[in-house]
């Protein structure tokens, strides 16, 4: 072959997905016909190949000419909502695409984005004619959606691929072969080390790919190693319903923007989700309506950055209006402007149903304008509830991770919260031990759990992660028992001002979003306050405030209202009063 029909043939592969998912028998078949000439005659292999040119010369000459590739890189094509098994790339055919009632067992680690990609990859594939199951055994596609915020998370994923490599061993002959995938953040930071090191993986696919998982699982079919850990800059999934992993589930996440701008000197995610982008305010709250006629009863809107949420889809809201950040904050970006806001967002969605609760996450604290916080205050079913990431309780500690404020500034913002929003939970983020950290700025961050005290919180010892700047520019030099160390100390610190905080709602009444039965009891419920504290009640008939006199249980989805009797750093517990609505229950609450 001469070497410009490689070429060629490799553009034309590009439509479909990145080079390192085109398939290894066409970069062969180019070396193979590249010119060089054997003077002992052509062996059985060369002849074998010979055959193989004849069946993808024919393939070439009636598959797309350059001009039509030329014409399709320059006219902007949209993506379908569905596989495109009508027009599949010139090495597949429309059969190769389709799942044949194929198996797919999906495991998810990691953060709420996780699960969501979970639930978009899996509407991807149904479309396609797979089939999920829950028993691994009879899996015959397993997809790990993987995260990468941690060194911890990502060896819990080299773990589990170790123990699927003896399930694929041991499959029938009779049986087609198990193939084995990667997703989400981890393919995305690791590539070529996954497919190195672990010889079971079959198909990569970074967090802005799950579209191609239908060809990539076709390419795998035919033994060969595929992945498209291409990053996006505008790819959302507005347009892929996701769906629902459990039938019974009362509450719904709903991705609204993906990827991060912040640039945070510790974050992987920039690197591993790309920047950031919102999804069109239109296919949101058009999801959100299905949910709701669904009959689930609690929506999350999640995102990196969910409250930098900025629609720039509709031409006429693009002006120049600048980006209110909160007082005394400060971005790593050049200030955008224009755009529908979060905000705007959240009013709409709020007023789709009166009877579902709505929550976000996770904000920055930089992105709260005080038309954020009124909204919260003013809307019965936004909940008053504010996860704000602190990372770290000294100014100087916070300079180095890139933060965007000071000690100072985040107080300043927490008072202003809870001044606007009366009776908010306060949920945050720590991580104990960042590059530099000084035995002082440790008990800064002391400080500030005891001053604050938050009702939840996420505390973690730091993990230096390659391509963050942190990596590039400070130095890992807090020695790993003094990160735990510390880390045991603020989770001790957290626990104690979390219970003091917690224990101010006994003799209060709240209302509880029911999700099922106790994991501890058999004769208890539990559910979720506004503040999304964890309540356990008794299982025992209550009267209905809809229904006078009826007495009635009380099932997953419904609201009651539960007196707390006691408090813990974790949970509340109480006895029900009655079963209730979330308009009905303001008189009480």
């Amino acid at each position: 072959m001469h070497p410009l029909q490689c070429v060629l043939q490799a553009q034309r592969c590009l439509r479909w997905g990145p080079l390192t998912s085109v398939s290894w028998l066409l970069l062969r078949t180019c070396r193979a016909h590249s010119g060089v000439r054997s003077s002992a005659g052509p062996s059985p292999e060369r002849r074998q190949e010979d055959g193989v040119w004849k069946d993808f010369s024919s393939r070439l000459a009636t598959g797309p000419t350059f001009q039509h590739f030329i014409r399709s890189a320059s006219v902007p094509q949209e993506k379908p909502s569905t596989p495109d098994v009508e027009d599949p790339p010139p090495y597949l055919t429309v059969d190769d695409l389709l799942g044949r009632q194929r198996k797919v067992y999906l495991e998810t680690y990691g953060c709420q984005m996780n699960v969501n990609d979970t639930e978009i990859a899996w509407s991807i594939l149904q479309k396609s004619g797979y089939l999920r199951t829950s028993n691994l055994q009879e899996a015959d596609v397993v997809l790990l959606v993987t995260c990468s915020i941690r060194e911890k998370a990502e060896q819990t994923i080299w773990n589990r691929l170790h123990q699927l490599k003896s399930l694929k061993s041991k499959r029938l002959r009779s049986q087609v072969p198990l193939r084995i995938g990667i997703l989400g953040c981890m393919a995305e930071r690791l590539k070529e080390e996954i497919l190195n090191r672990e010889k079971t993986v079959d198909i990569l696919a970074g967090p802005d790919a799950y579209r191609d998982l239908p060809r990539l699982l076709a390419v795998a079919e035919s033994g060969q190693k595929a992945a498209n850990v291409l990053l996006s800059m505008d790819e959302t999934y507005a347009d892929v319903l996701p769906v629902q992993m459990s039938p019974s589930a009362t509450s719904a996440f709903v991705s609204i923007m993906r990827g991060c701008d912040n640039m945070c000197s510790y974050c992987i995610v920039p690197f591993t989700r790309g920047r950031e982008r919102s999804r069109p305010v239109a296919s949101i709250l058009e999801e959100v309506r299905k949910l709701s006629e669904q009959g689930l009863k609690e929506v999350t809107l999640l995102g990196q950055n969910v409250n930098s949420f900025r629609d720039n889809s509709e031409v006429q809201f693009n002006n120049a209006v600048s980006t209110n950040l909160s007082r005394g904050f400060s971005t790593n970006y050049k200030a955008k402007q224009g755009g529908l806001r979060f905000a705007y967002l959240l009013d709409q969605v709020s007023r789709i149903d009166p009877e579902m609760r709505i929550r976000f996450t996770s904000p920055h604290p930089k992105d709260f304008p005080d038309e954020v916080l009124q909204l919260i205050h003013e809307r019965d079913n936004i909940c008053k509830q504010i996860h704000l990431p602190a990372q770290s309780g000294s100014s100087r500690v916070l300079e180095a991770m890139r933060r965007g404020y000071s000690r100072e500034a985040y107080v300043e913002l927490i008072h202003h919260i809870r001044e606007s929003i009366p009776g908010v939970s306060l949920s945050s983020d720590f991580i104990a031990g960042f590059c530099g950290e000084t035995e002082e700025d440790h008990l800064q961050t002391v400080s500030l759990l005891q001053e604050v005290q938050y009702n939840m919180g996420f505390l973690f010892a730091y993990s230096m992660r390659q391509k963050t700047r942190a990596y590039h520019r400070l130095k890992d030099d807090i020695p790993e028992e003094v990160k735990l160390r510390r880390l045991e100390e603020l989770i001790t610190v957290f626990r104690e001002e979390a219970t003091k905080a917690n224990k101010t709602f006994v003799g209060c009444t709240q209302l509880v979003l029911v999700e099922g039965l106790s994991k501890r009891s058999a004769t208890d419920l539990y559910g979720r306050n506004d503040g999304n504290l964890k309540v356990i009640f008794p299982d025992v008939a209550m009267e209905d405030v809809t229904n006078p006199g009826l007495r009635v249980q009380a099932q997953p989805g419904d609201y009651v209202l539960v007196k707390i009797t006691s408090a813990s750093s974790q949970t509340l517990k109480g006895h029900v009063l009655c079963r209730t609505t979330l308009k009905d229950s303001v008189a009480y609450c």
